[in-house]
């Protein structure tokens, strides 16, 4: 293992010079950057006796349907200008997510900066999310909402219990450690939030917001949390009120609704808009990435409102030519038997007789998830299958798209 722990006192302004190579780190945000890094899993690996190479985790959890899986989930990985090319970062991530598994993730997940690097890894793409660039006064709510609360960087940790308690679906993630609700609200040099407390005093609903474009925006809104669709129309009955000072608000599309049908004539404005600073637009990217980590345990806790479908898998995990022979987890290579249905397994070994799939682990992950059906995937992925078993994959295993609703 390349890795060592890291060690404020040692490498505290290594780890900034890391950031700032990056372009990650800001004037005046190290401070921001300590508490982050204080409260991941942090690893390092040395060049010449200098940490040239950080990366980070936090344990949190992931939604598939009504189930929570253990994540890993990677908040960074980063290498300084002398590093790069030289297989650290794969490494050190490699030898992140297999401490992790140790200690009981059964997922991976982290945020791309571009397609295919993780792959290697063992990672697959996730779903779309869909970003709207939109004035706030087109917002077609019948709401009146009541006075809010301001919030500020000082109410981070019941701005981090709202994010937790709010309303679930698949896909959703939450990371526990409520410092980095912190660190993310106080990135933003001029942001603030508005929401809701109940008579216990608890955030129930609330948004957070940015904005450095001057007093017209554009504003950015990077989370909202709610605990039903009655409160979702309350928060965005906030945002249109925003709409007599700013013009432009970016805004993810709340999961299970499409945000189109609140907006009045937005193809009409997204004509009268076009190429200025207040453009209104829509922008889908799958920016995010999942992997399975231990697959008996994955399997036992899907359960598919569907018939039973039971095949062979072939199984490829990348990561582990990046990991020791000796290391604790070395990836889930290898033969199983995969039942999917009410009640899902995988146990090591294939009967004969049976259809066989060969997959990577990020292609399996994607079908199992839902981002794309078998069919689909085999398309576009290292997957494989008889199409008598695609078909029928296709017609049993129906899962909606996962959203994580949580950037990390």
């Amino acid at each position: 293992m390349i890795h060592r722990v890291f060690d404020p006192e040692r490498d505290r302004e290594q780890s900034h010079r890391i950031w700032k190579d990056c372009g990650w780190l800001e004037k005046d945000k190290e401070g921001v950057m300590d508490t982050f890094v204080d409260n991941c899993r942090a690893l390092v690996g040395d060049i010449d006796g200098v940490a040239e190479g950080l990366v980070l985790s936090s344990p949190g959890s992931f939604m598939y349907l009504d189930r929570e899986l253990s994540m890993s989930a990677v908040c960074g990985v980063t290498t300084s200008y002398v590093a790069r090319k030289r297989g650290l970062a794969a490494r050190l991530t490699s030898e992140l997510i297999a401490l992790d598994v140790v200690e009981g993730a059964e997922l991976a997940g982290l945020g791309m900066f571009e397609q295919g690097y993780y792959d290697m890894l063992g990672f697959g793409t996730g779903s779309y999310e869909t970003w709207f660039d939109i004035d706030p006064a087109h917002l077609d709510v019948d709401v009146r909402p009541p006075v809010p609360k301001r919030l500020s960087t000082e109410d981070w940790e019941a701005v981090h219990g709202s994010r937790l308690n709010r309303m679930k679906s698949h896909g959703s993630v939450c990371l526990e450690r409520p410092e980095l609700t912190k660190a993310e609200m106080e990135w933003s040099k001029n942001s603030f939030g508005l929401g809701y407390f109940d008579s216990s005093g608890n955030l129930t609903h609330h948004f957070w917001c940015c904005h450095e474009g001057g007093e017209h925006g554009p504003y950015y809104i990077p989370w909202m949390s709610f605990r039903d669709h009655c409160q979702l129309l309350e928060l965005l009955g906030l945002i249109r009120g925003l709409g007599d000072q700013v013009h432009t608000v970016r805004i993810c599309e709340p999961r299970g609704i499409q945000l189109q049908d609140l907006l009045q004539q937005p193809f009409k404005y997204r004509t009268v808009t076009k190429g200025s600073k207040h453009q209104y637009g829509v922008r889908c990217s799958a920016y995010w990435q999942m992997r399975i980590c231990d697959l008996e345990k994955c399997m036992a806790k899907t359960h598919l409102d569907c018939g039973h479908v039971r095949f062979g898998l072939r199984l490829v995990d990348p990561v582990e030519k990046y990991l020791d022979h000796d290391a604790p987890w070395r990836g889930v290579s290898g033969e199983y038997t995969v039942v999917l249905g009410p009640e899902s397994s995988a146990v090591k070994g294939i009967a004969e007789g049976m259809p066989v799939m060969e997959a990577s682990v990020g292609a399996f992950t994607r079908m199992w998830l839902g981002v794309r059906p078998a069919s689909g995937i085999a398309v576009t992925d290292r997957l494989a299958a008889p199409g008598s078993l695609l078909e029928e994959l296709d017609a049993l295993v129906r899962v909606p798209a996962p959203h994580t609703d949580w950037d990390f």
